[in-house]
Parts: structure tokens; C-alpha cells; sequence
């Protein structure tokens, strides 16, 4: 493990490094995703004037849900996006033999080189959305519900990581990937509404198939209303499968690279 975290810090401070002399793209890409948070939460706002509830949700139990997958979102493109997407030029182009002949484990390496600071920046405008929430809704989680929601959110952050390598692991037997990334966004964006909202075929898209809502509404449920062992050990299960799945997906691809001589 000690391997593995010396190859990560040394990514991320070339990053960081890079980053600095770079600094006003980073300020321009910072301040445009807290300009798509402040749109999400003021839509929030808009709809709550004129409804009291949505699903049974109140406003702030909304802005605390929508806090959550942002938060999620956040972490999921400050450590992994840029590079699991990259992951698929790379393999087309035959740059991924960079990271084949890398010390250690191929898929630690190819979808943890880059990180984004500017989203990371942002988790921190999201988690102070899901405080301010919670303090408006009078809530007071003990520390055992504050580790739960803490773990969740790493599950969800594990799950939107597993389903992405698992949409770019085609790129070993197809020619491109193209048009994923975008796709993918906007799947995600399903997970800033409450379970209850999906009923019949888009409750099993969505919710069994492929869990995008489960990821954000189980965390914020657990700050709303204590720690719920049997939706807290579905989702520890939930992330276990999907990161067995693409780990799989992923190894059963590498065996079909034929690197860039080819």
C-alpha cells in the first residue's frame, strides 16, 4: 500500500505543480463548476416556491440530497475523470504502453495519474451545502451516523468510478469511445432526485440496473434519519459488485492490447 500511495502522491504533485503554472485555467474551470453548482441548487430554490414537497422531500432535505451527489460528483472528477477518459485515447493511440510497462497494478496506474484540483476545490463549496442543510433542517447526527455518511459517499464515489472504467474498457475491442464522457454526465444527473420520484421502468433503470440514485440518496437518508443497517450493507454489497465487475472487465481487456508496435 505504501507503493501504490508514493505512486499517487508523486501524480498528484506533478499535477499540483502543473496546476501552478497554469493557475488561470485553473481559476476559469474552478469558478465554472461553481457556477453549475449554483445553478442546481438555485433550480432548487425555483421549485420549492412553488411546491412544498417533491416525493415527499422538503426544500432543505432536497439542497442536503443534491449536496450529497455533488459531493460525490466532486470527488469522482477531482481524482479519477480525467484519467479514466484519457484512458481510452490512450489505448486507440497506443500511449497506453506507458502505463503497462509502470511498476504495479495497470489499473491503479491508468486511472489515478491525474487529478483535478479546481474539483476538488469545489467538494468543499458541496459539503459545506450538505452543513448548511442540515443545520437548517435542525439535525444533529452522531459521530456514528457522521462515519456511515462519510462512508457512503466513498461507495458512491467507488460505484461512479467502476462504471466509468467499465464504459471505457471497450475501448480495448472497439475502435472508439467517443461520446461517453458526455453521456455519462448526463446519467449522473439523475442522481440529485429522490428514489421515491422513479416509479416502474425507470426505477429498475435507475435504481436496480444501474444504481446512480441509490449512491446519493442512501447517504443523505442516513443524515436525515439514522444509520439504516440493511441500506448500508446493500450499498457496501452494491460496491463490491460493481468494482469486482470492472476490475474484470478491465483485466479481461488488457489481454487484448497489443500495444503501439502493433
Amino acid at each position: 500500500m505504501s507503493h501504490y500511495a508514493r505512486l499517487w502522491l508523486t501524480s498528484a504533485r506533478y499535477c499540483i505543480m502543473r496546476m501552478m503554472m497554469f493557475r488561470g485555467d485553473f481559476f476559469v474551470w474552478a469558478l465554472v463548476e461553481l457556477f453549475w453548482m449554483t445553478v442546481n441548487l438555485l433550480m432548487v430554490s425555483v421549485i420549492y416556491r412553488h411546491t412544498d414537497t417533491v416525493a415527499g422531500w422538503t426544500k432543505y432535505e432536497m439542497m442536503l440530497l443534491v449536496g450529497t451527489s455533488l459531493l460525490i460528483q466532486r470527488f469522482l472528477m477531482g481524482f479519477f475523470w480525467s484519467s479514466i477518459f484519457e484512458m481510452g485515447r490512450n489505448i486507440r493511440s497506443g500511449h497506453f504502453d506507458f502505463f503497462v510497462a509502470q511498476p504495479g497494478n495497470v489499473m491503479f496506474t491508468a486511472t489515478t495519474r491525474k487529478i483535478d484540483p479546481d474539483s476538488l476545490i469545489n467538494s468543499l463549496v458541496a459539503l459545506g451545502v450538505v452543513i448548511y442543510s442540515a443545520r437548517q433542517l435542525g439535525l444533529q447526527p452522531d459521530w456514528i451516523d457522521i462515519l456511515a455518511y462519510g462512508l457512503m459517499v466513498a461507495c458512491g464515489v467507488i460505484i461512479h468510478y467502476s462504471m466509468l472504467v467499465l464504459c471505457i474498457a471497450p475501448a480495448f475491442w472497439i475502435t472508439s469511445v467517443q461520446g461517453i464522457e458526455g453521456s455519462y454526465f448526463t446519467l449522473s444527473e439523475f442522481s440529485r432526485l429522490p428514489r421515491a420520484a422513479f416509479v416502474g421502468l425507470a426505477k429498475v433503470a435507475f435504481v436496480w440496473v444501474l444504481p446512480v440514485v441509490v449512491v446519493s440518496n442512501t447517504p443523505a437518508s442516513t443524515l436525515l434519519h439514522g444509520l439504516n443497517g440493511q441500506l448500508a450493507a446493500g450499498l457496501v454489497a452494491i460496491t463490491v459488485l460493481w468494482f469486482g465487475l470492472a476490475v474484470f472487465v478491465f483485466h479481461r481487456g488488457l489481454r487484448r492490447y497489443s500495444s503501439a508496435s502493433s
